[in-house]
């Protein structure tokens, strides 16, 4: 059996996952992601950038002839060669397992080894921008082979990230001993009869193959994991008091959870209550934190004007969303939909920029626009809006007190909703509360992740077709912040049909 260090990557991230693309069905897997195909070409060409910097040899072998791999690279190696890119060592555990590495890189060191007067170390090259554990463990799996190799310790292995630092020196004393855990573990896995647990963890599934197959199990168990607020932290915690279904956990008392690591006297009572919400199929209004119903402070900031969630205050609101492009730190698309309720009249507004030069243009637009109604409120959805405004606002030297009313009035539906009630739903996000509000995007397929790749195709071919699939996506966007808006307002005007459970 072959191990690398793309399968250690992944079974950290996902015990799972190994286990399935040895042996799982690959009839079951999904379509290629759209996204991820573009992270691996942005890997790709990351590493590009980052060699043009190196003079860097890279091994000539037959693709797949590993023994012909690793004799190409060790040649280079006795020979001196200060950088070798995409060499390939091989190694043993237990004799019954083969280990591959291929290190981005391999840089000449003082030192001596079977080679001479050097010794290599390993670098490895990732998009990420904090020194996660995985590319660590990744960077010791490679130092171990490495050393055996060479006959000679590695002391230093080092990661090349996007943040500000570059470099990141990895702890090889620290690392080493835990890459030979995980090894370990994940033989155990692979090697058992049964897959290990499905677990649901939305930021980490979402671009994996298998993601229908778990999903669909999951839904079927009715897994805890599809509950908001249930981390794996969390969840082993209430394995370990055999709080394993909604209706156990729902019927829990907050003060047997309060204690545990990843509970404290806050997340422990919301959580229930969340459970509840799910298990009983219907919103439910959320403690305050005193542990006492919130309903008379919930009606109190449904009133109160300067709170901005009641749209009886503004005869004017706008929604706004905005469509970014990571990689290029670029805002292109800044939504905004005007409402007017006392006219009954409603426009929406696409400050397109076609092209990253165009960013600062829309950014005025947006100033205009939102300056032509200097009362209404600007409801959003999660904090990203307030912090792009601000960043905005920074880099083209908008004055503060041009930006200071504006903020004034942003009023996040999404804090709002969260500090009011608990929904019989698996995610907090936008897409998942409209649409069980029965709100519906035009295009079934669009997302936010989607929108990233269809920006990227539109630079490359000029393919209009894409523009217009995001313009309607963010519009979509802007019109379900105004149907989860308009719900909370009523919810909090007729708290009497949902009494609290308490």
């Amino acid at each position: 059996m072959l191990i690398n260090a793309e399968l250690l990557l992944q079974y950290q991230r996902c015990k799972r996952r190994p286990y399935l693309d040895t042996h799982g069905d690959f009839r079951d897997k999904d379509a290629v992601n759209d996204l991820l195909v573009k992270l691996q070409q942005d890997r790709i060409t990351y590493q590009a950038n980052i060699l043009a910097n190196w003079r860097v040899v890279q091994p000539q072998y037959h693709r797949g002839n590993l023994p012909a791999a690793m004799g190409a690279t060790l040649e280079l190696m006795e020979q001196g060669v200060e950088c070798i890119h995409q060499g390939v060592l091989i190694g043993k555990y237990a004799d019954k397992y083969t280990l591959v590495s291929r290190p981005d890189l391999l840089v000449k060191q003082p030192g001596v080894s079977r080679f001479g007067d050097w010794v290599y170390e390993p670098i490895g090259v990732e998009l990420g921008k904090r020194p996660k554990q995985e590319y660590q463990v990744v960077v010791a799996f490679h130092a171990q082979i490495l050393a055996a190799v060479q006959q000679a310790a590695v002391d230093t292995g080092w990661l090349i990230l996007r943040g500000k630092e570059g470099s990141y020196p990895v702890d090889l004393g620290k690392w080493v001993p835990q890459m030979g855990k995980i090894i370990q573990e994940y033989i155990q896995t692979l090697e058992s009869e049964e897959a290990p647990e499905v677990f649901i963890s939305r930021q980490k599934c979402t671009l994996c193959p298998w993601y229908s197959t778990c999903y669909a199990i999951a839904q079927s168990q009715k897994h805890l994991s599809l509950l908001p607020g249930v981390t794996p932290v969390r969840y082993a915690q209430l394995q370990g008091l055999d709080i394993t279904t909604l209706e156990s956990l729902a019927a829990t008392h907050p003060t047997e959870l309060e204690n545990l690591p990843g509970f404290d006297s806050r997340v422990a009572p919301k959580l229930i209550l969340q459970a509840k919400a799910v298990y009983e199929n219907r919103p439910l209004i959320l403690l305050g934190d005193d542990g006492e119903d919130n309903e008379d402070d919930m009606v109190d900031m449904s009133l109160n004007k300067r709170n901005g969630i009641n749209h009886h205050d503004s005869p004017i609101e706008l929604y706004f969303d905005i469509e970014a492009q990571p990689d290029l730190n670029l805002d292109y698309l800044l939504g905004v939909l005007v409402m007017d309720r006392q006219n009954h009249t409603e426009k929406f507004y696409s400050l397109l920029a076609e092209t990253p030069a165009d960013e600062k243009v829309i950014w005025q637009q947006f100033l205009d626009l939102v300056n032509q109604y200097p009362d209404a409120p600007i409801y959003h959805f999660c904090v990203y809006e307030v912090d792009t405004v601000k960043r905005l606002a920074k880099q083209y030297r908008t004055p503060y007190s041009d930006i200071s009313p504006i903020l004034n009035r942003f009023v996040d539906v999404y804090e709002k909703l969260t500090q009011t009630v608990a929904l019989p739903v698996e995610s907090y996000a936008l897409k998942t509360i409209a649409r069980w509000l029965g709100f519906e995007w035009r295009d079934k397929e669009a997302s936010g992740a989607k929108c990233i790749y269809w920006y990227d195709q539109w630079l490359k071919t000029g393919d209009r077709t894409l523009l217009e699939t995001i313009q309607r996506y963010n519009e979509d966007d802007c019109r379900a912040t105004r149907s989860v808006k308009d719900w909370l307002v009523e919810f909090l005007q007729n708290m009497e049909k949902y009494p609290s459970p308490y």
